[in-house]
């Protein structure tokens, strides 16, 4: 995680989406040293942290977005969720599912967790699913709903920024 670091905020300290990270910031030396590591804690031990670990590995292997393993990070947060159930590992498994798989399988997936509707994430993560499938009107009030939960900052600024393109697009 900390090798992308300085492709997180763009010039103006705004928040950038790993999609969107230009990925020559990244700190390769950082990354080629974590890689084996990130496998050899996942051969010997399939823990959390070890499972946590080879999702971010497999993230940082892509040298461009479309190059993710997201068959790999499905199958990694499947393991994840066994291991440690919790609704926002479900939440992240749901949007790998809809990288790997098809959006409206991730969209069906995170429309039934109710757990979450308190958590700006869900909205956030059913709006940029939304966005891509072109329902920019859906998309703008997942939204709004995510922006009345935000508490940090620079997730307020992002979200308000896809807010006005959803809307510039309806």
């Amino acid at each position: 995680h900390d090798a992308r670091r300085p492709a997180r905020l763009d010039g103006d300290g705004e928040l950038v989406v790993l999609e969107e990270q230009d990925r020559s910031r990244w700190n390769r030396a950082q990354i080629a040293e974590a890689l084996p590591l990130a496998s050899h804690a996942l051969k010997q031990r399939r823990d959390g942290y070890a499972l946590q670990a080879a999702i971010a590995a497999v993230h940082c292997r892509a040298t461009q977005p479309e190059d993710t393993g997201w068959a790999e990070i499905v199958q990694l947060y499947g393991e994840l969720e066994r291991l440690q159930p919790s609704p926002v590992i479900a939440l992240n498994k749901a949007v790998a599912v809809a990288m790997a798989e098809g959006l409206r399988r991730g969209l069906d997936m995170i429309a039934d967790m109710r757990e979450l509707e308190d958590y700006h994430l869900l909205h956030a993560a059913r709006a940029d699913l939304l966005r891509r499938l072109g329902q920019h009107k859906n998309s703008a009030a997942a939204y709004r709903r995510a922006l009345e939960l935000v508490t940090n900052t620079s997730e307020r600024r992002y979200l308000e920024r896809r807010l006005r393109e959803a809307i510039f697009s309806s």
